[in-house]
């Protein structure tokens, strides 16, 4: 019998890592990856300097460590995000974003395995918008909940967004008391909008759901162009056998009722003041950059205590 997780994989590209500062923050406390802080320890005292500059460079070179290991196993590519404290930095993230790149290189992965993740803020999308046209650095948009984000990030011409399905589902949850399945659910109805946008208006973006929080959501999304989907709901999907049909499809999107075409690229006060009026989207995108930040933080600090 066939599994729920192999009918999704039919449907579209199944994503096995992603990261994020609150993720290796996790993994860099386990005995098995000692080794990689031992790695980046030993280049931030390389690289000389006062010890916060020693701490900065162990920082980025934690982070590549940890996507090395990671495409090692997977045959795709691996996000790697840029220092929270800079989302409202075009310049400071463009030039993180190239020594970033230049690490990687210098290990030996090729930056179009790599994507750089940028929070979706204004100055993020404007950098990730110059990176992508004159760097050709591929970028990840994170850190997404509203459809003004997404449509400047389209225009951006960004390679993928990655919108947080479960974390609109919470707000929405906290905010409303109800409880919301499949369909209904709001994370879910953000990605269809979204998608259906994009298809109907030819970008090319990639649209990848994250951040689930249970199966339903992400049978609900059948057919997005990407799924990353955490262990754990991944072997529930392996466990069961339930039909997962097909919900979205581009050509059906493009037949669907049009949604006007809007744009944000070149007008920040609009883009500025559609993030204003979408509540949910403007407190879960500061929520997200703060508590990023916080982990950046914590990790550091124990790079720092190393060094």
């Amino acid at each position: 019998m066939t599994t729920s997780l192999d009918q999704l994989k039919q449907t579209g590209t199944v994503v096995d890592a992603t990261t994020n500062p609150s993720l290796i923050l996790a993994a860099a406390g386990k005995p098995g990856y000692a080794k990689l802080i031992d790695v980046a320890v030993a280049y931030g005292k390389s690289k000389g300097g006062d010890l916060e500059a020693q701490t900065n460079a162990a920082m980025d070179r934690l982070l590549v460590e940890f996507g090395k290991e990671i495409l090692a196993i997977i045959p795709g590519r691996v996000s790697t995000e840029v220092d929270a404290r800079l989302s409202f930095d075009k310049e400071a993230t463009k030039a993180k974003a190239k020594e970033l790149i230049a690490l990687y290189e210098s290990v030996g992965i090729k930056k179009d395995r790599v994507l750089i993740k940028i929070a979706s803020t204004w100055e993020g999308i404007q950098a990730a918008r110059e990176l992508e046209r004159d760097d050709k650095i591929h970028c990840n948009l994170t850190l997404l909940f509203g459809f003004g984000q997404a449509v400047a990030c389209a225009e951006a011409g960004v390679t993928l967004i990655s919108p947080f399905v479960g974390r609109i589902l919470d707000w929405y949850k906290k905010s409303t008391g109800k409880n919301y399945e499949g369909d209904e659910d709001p994370g879910v109805q953000s990605v269809k909008k979204i998608f259906n946008y994009y298809k109907q208006h030819g970008y090319n973006t990639i649209v990848m759901g994250a951040s689930f929080r249970n199966v339903g959501e992400i049978k609900a999304l059948a057919g997005v162009d990407f799924l990353t989907i955490a262990p754990s709901l991944l072997e529930e999907l392996k466990n069961s056998t339930d039909p997962v049909p097909r919900k979205l499809d581009a050509n059906k999107a493009a037949q669907a009722d049009l949604i006007p075409k809007v744009s944000f690229i070149d007008n920040e006060p609009e883009f500025r003041w559609a993030l204003l009026e979408d509540q949910m989207a403007s407190d879960k995108l500061y929520e997200g950059i703060l508590k990023f930040a916080e982990d950046g933080a914590t990790l550091k600090k124990r790079l720092r205590e190393k060094l």
